[in-house]
């Protein structure tokens, strides 16, 4: 009988740089108010996102000066490398695992591009086996931290006994445009922030007889059609540039709901039977959607709040400091990690406590 994975450790880390939400909002009004003329009424987004403080990979006057494609790929791979061992060793630390004991590392970014990945660029700092194999992914956005756990969960069920290492590292500071006159960058200047988040995953007798934080009982996604414009990135020859060509929030509040419940209702659960949902807080307004779209109280989502005030959006690692804290609080008995992503999708995994 196939056994369920079960998540052995969770671990987070953010780069050194400290970026106060009003200093950004000052480098901002510098750099747009006599340009684009709508940035004063969008500027409203820096005190109305429910950020206080993001992390950052540079200091915030580096992003106020002339940067291309090579200029921020140097600062990806040097800021991802540097993230990637943090969260890593965390992680390996949390579960009692040593590096050469990981057989599967499962890599999510999507603000960078690295041929070789990531992982394979740490693997002589971070003492991997050489036969440890690599399944980097791109391109799932804020869903990717979720995603990749599902993902994660998936090969270690394939091949029971062995560990499996999910890295999810996004840098979505370096998107930031000086060049870009519109609504999307302004809000994105506003709610972007840099961070990592690790995870161990086994699944059946193996090497480690840890119960573990959680089951992973449970995945699923849903795509909606006729909606690649909603999230993504445009590229050209300066770097990546936002895309947020449609209101997020109202679609949440219309949409997540019955996607949510169909995907439950594939593993024979409904909304009601879900104790706690951990969501990716992509900002203020969008916790609200969520908490209306799955029918929970307003404030329930506590913990989305303050990791937006204190970390900003990060992109799909982001759900994932919200899944440490609370698990640090107390896992219930089931739970559900849910995110949006481009495509436009939800995924979610459903969590069960062990105890």
């Amino acid at each position: 009988m196939t056994r369920s994975a079960r998540l052995l450790s969770i671990a987070t880390a953010v780069p050194p740089h400290l970026l106060r939400q009003e200093d950004a909002a000052a480098l901002a009004h510098d750099i747009f108010s006599a340009r684009y003329g709508d940035f004063q009424r969008l500027s409203r987004v820096f005190t109305t996102s429910g950020i206080k403080t993001r992390h950052a990979v540079r200091p915030l006057e580096w992003y106020a000066t002339a940067l291309g494609w090579p200029e921020r790929t140097a600062v990806y791979l040097e800021g991802a490398e540097a993230l990637f061992i943090e969260a890593a060793n965390k992680a390996l630390a949390r579960a009692d695992l040593m590096p050469q004991q990981v057989d599967t590392i499962v890599t999510v970014s999507s603000t960078g591009i690295a041929t070789p990945s990531i992982d394979a660029r740490v693997m002589g700092r971070m003492g991997f086996r050489q036969d440890v194999s690599r399944v980097p992914v791109f391109g799932l956005g804020c869903a990717g931290g979720v995603t990749g756990l599902s993902i994660a969960a998936r090969l270690a069920e394939a091949r029971p006994g062995t560990i499996v290492l999910l890295v999810v590292i996004e840098l979505c500071t370096l998107a930031f445009r000086m060049d870009t006159l519109s609504k999307a960058n302004v809000v994105a200047s506003a709610l972007f922030g840099d961070g990592a988040a690790a995870c161990c995953l086994t699944a059946g007798p193996g090497r480690t007889q840890a119960v573990g934080l959680a089951q992973v009982t449970a995945a699923g996604e849903h795509t909606w059609p006729d909606t690649l414009d909603i999230m993504g990135w445009n590229v050209d020859p300066l770097g990546f540039g936002v895309v947020f060509a449609q209101a997020i929030p109202p679609f949440a509040r219309e949409h997540v709901g019955p996607a949510v419940a169909a995907i439950l209702g594939r593993s024979g659960l409904t909304i009601g039977e879900i104790d706690r949902f951990v969501c990716h807080p992509g900002g203020s307004k969008v916790i609200t959607a969520l908490e209306s779209a799955l029918d929970l109280a307003p404030g329930t989502l506590d913990h989305e709040r303050a990791v937006l005030e204190t970390h900003g959006n990060m992109s799909a690692p982001t759900v994932l400091f919200v899944l440490e804290r609370v698990i640090a609080d107390g896992l219930p008995s089931r739970a559900v990690v849910n995110a949006m992503g481009p495509g436009f999708s939800t995924s979610l995994v459903v969590l069960e406590s062990p105890s």
